[in-house]
């Protein structure tokens, strides 16, 4: 199946036929829209890109490339997704939630929510010092390696630093419900990123 791009909008909760209450993640799925279309001939590989979103002020050359599909709307993200056989998309063409019922298994990817500057503590789980008694090292991260060989600290420690804001995926997430009167999905659980952020979600083939 072709992927489609979505925005998280946000958790809730649903009971299931079993009267069960499920954590559910909605996310507005769509409608996407087929930019362009790329063969091994023309490109190298064969891929779909489809756009999804509306940009307020698009550049001419957006604008144009949005127009030679003969899409209405310029889009505001643009992902392309390879697919070994692109002969049955056409230009223009609506991609929605129809593809997909509830019980589909589905892959979610998304930026994870940023963190900032984070220490060893949040960022490694790493034990703090002691808390009492004169200590002065109660988060410190602690010695960074030998001292006359190598001499220095190596490569890929772990230390202090950026946290989140990373492209995460999450396999086997379930489809609770499909609304395709308001491409809305109810995936169960949660999915990466804050509310509001861009998802691509790609039912896997057998």
């Amino acid at each position: 199946m072709l992927g489609l791009l979505g925005k998280k909008i946000g958790m809730t909760q649903v009971y299931d036929k079993d009267g069960k209450v499920v954590p559910v993640t909605a996310v507005e799925a769509g409608p996407c829209f087929v930019l362009q279309i790329k063969t091994k001939d023309s490109d190298g590989y064969s891929a779909v890109q489809v756009g999804f979103g509306k940009k307020r002020h698009p550049s001419k050359a957006l604008a144009g490339h949005a127009g030679k599909a003969k899409v209405a709307q310029v889009p505001m993200h643009i992902k392309e997704f390879r697919m070994p056989d692109v002969a049955s998309f056409q230009l223009g063409q609506e991609i929605n939630v129809s593809s997909l019922k509830e019980g589909d298994m589905v892959t979610v990817s998304g930026i994870s929510i940023g963190k900032g500057f984070a220490g060893t503590v949040k960022r490694w789980h790493f034990n703090r010092g002691p808390m009492t008694h004169g200590s002065k090292a109660h988060r410190r991260p602690g010695s960074s390696g030998a001292g006359s060989t190598p001499g220095r600290v190596l490569p890929g420690t772990r230390r202090a630093g950026k946290m989140g804001s990373n492209r995460v995926t999450v396999k086997n997430v379930k489809v609770v419900r499909v609304d395709q009167a308001k491409n809305l999905l109810l995936l169960a659980g949660a999915v990466p990123g804050p509310d509001e952020n861009l998802l691509e979600i790609i039912k896997p083939g057998k």
